[in-house]
């Protein structure tokens, strides 16, 4: 049984990697440079997170396989990974982003910000579970395309959110953003929450029934 369906799915993306986060991401960039510069950052950084998430997507099990992973194993990391991000968000931390004292900075302005957005966005490590995780959960090619066309559907809005709002995010006070951020945080709790219960379930560890 699949642990999200497709709309859960969506959902799933949008919290870990959506405009909240993205638009967090960008406000600080958006500082330092000019709004063609930021265009090109946009549209590169999406490119290259759009080509990692579906590569992600349908290489799910050559992956695991590899490196010796069972489904449940990864369900039980996905949910403790969620959840301590989560955990994160509503304290109002933004784990793995940029070090502030990092003063190792390129020369070439794009280059620079396509590297602090690897982690946040590019190849975040919460949503590359999460693709990881979905793809699992159906031996099936179709469902692999519904899992790749809902990560790139989440990028597309991204992308669409950053090229309206970037005149606007150099200006734009973060307050409203970390309280989205925070809110967001509370959702994907309990997604880790389903997703580490699954997992245990998987395993054969008797759970409570929820009908009561």
């Amino acid at each position: 049984m699949s642990v999200l369906n497709l709309s859960s799915t969506f959902v799933t993306f949008f919290a870990v990697v959506g405009p909240p986060k993205v638009l967090l991401a960008y406000a600080q960039l958006s500082r330092g440079r000019t709004v063609p510069e930021m265009r090109k950052l946009v549209l590169l950084s999406a490119l290259l997170a759009a080509l990692v998430g579906v590569l992600m997507a349908f290489c799910a099990d050559a992956l695991t396989n590899f490196f010796h992973i069972s489904d449940e194993s990864l369900q039980l990391a996905g949910g403790v990974i969620f959840f301590l991000y989560a955990v994160g968000l509503v304290l109002g931390m933004h784990l793995g982003g940029a070090s502030e004292d990092d003063d190792d900075t390129l020369t070439n302005p794009l280059a620079e910000g396509v590297r602090e957005l690897l982690l946040p966005y590019v190849a975040s490590p919460l949503a590359m579970t999460a693709v990881l995780v979905e793809s699992l959960t159906k031996e099936e090619w179709g469902w692999r395309f519904t899992v790749a066309g809902a990560y790139l559907a989440v990028v597309a809005i991204n992308t669409a959110c950053v090229l309206v709002l970037a005149p606007l995010l150099r200006r734009t006070h973060q307050t409203s953003l970390e309280v989205l951020s925070r809110l967001l945080g509370l959702l994907l709790a309990a997604v880790g929450v389903e997703l580490f219960l699954n997992g245990l379930q998987g395993l054969g560890v008797p759970l409570p029934s929820s009908g009561h």
